[in-house]
């Protein structure tokens, strides 16, 4: 065991599942509601950018500022764009999860971590509850943080500093496992914590953009002996 660390944290989506397993089921939602989609997804970049610089970041209700952005480039109302986030990409999607499965090997190591006493946090960028429940992972943390309602997204710092909050922990005991060098390792990287990344096999070399985790793998059996041996 680490004696090092007293927690481990991880990301969600793309980090306890693989992306594509959602992605290939939401074809059909994506096809019909497209130009929501692509609004919404330039809406998160327009909010990720603003948080480098603007000092109005963390947000006092980041749903309704999210839904402004994506209503002005749709050109739309603002109650109608924040309904319809609401409805077809917070809501719509999480039956979805129902049939999707885990890495192999994710849920044993989830166990063996929590048997061994760590605390287990989780921090995802989408409202993550719904979703552990169809995975069958709820009854793994000691605390879960969603993003968006401290304000901010990944990677300002707000998120993580909730997390360790909720932890009790200090920053630097916490191992924050994530699938992006960008929004994961870089955000944790930046309060202090320590990081994992589960890489892809299809990752591209990104050099010295972003921040070294101090733990690499693809397998869940080597985040275990990682953790455990």
């Amino acid at each position: 065991m680490r004696r090092e660390i007293r927690a481990v944290a991880f990301d969600l989506d793309g980090t306890l599942y693989p992306n594509y397993s959602l992605n290939i089921k939401l074809i059909p939602l994506i096809l019909k509601e497209l130009p929501l989609i692509i609004a919404f997804g330039k809406a998160r970049g327009i909010i990720r950018k603003e948080q480098e610089t603007s000092p109005v970041f963390p947000v006092e209700d980041f749903y309704q500022y999210q839904a402004s952005i994506t209503a002005k480039i749709l050109r739309l109302s603002e109650k109608t764009v924040r309904e319809k986030i609401e409805r077809l990409i917070y809501r719509s999607w999480e039956p979805l999860f129902k049939k999707i499965s885990l890495f192999p090997h994710t849920a044993q190591c989830l166990t063996a971590l929590k048997n061994e006493g760590y605390k287990m946090g989780l921090l995802s960028d989408f409202p993550p509850e719904a979703k552990l429940e169809h995975l069958s992972l709820a009854g793994y943390w000691d605390a879960v943080i969603c993003s968006e309602c401290t304000g901010a997204l990944k990677p300002h710092e707000r998120p993580f500093m909730e997390l360790a909050s909720a932890l009790d922990l200090p920053l630097e005991e916490i191992l924050y496992v994530g699938n992006s060098l960008r929004y994961d390792v870089a955000g944790a990287s930046r309060v202090g914590m320590k990081t994992a990344w589960i890489r892809s096999p299809i990752a591209l070399p990104v050099g010295n953009k972003y921040p070294s985790p101090d733990f690499i793998f693809n397998d869940y059996r080597q985040l275990h002996d990682y953790m455990l041996n």
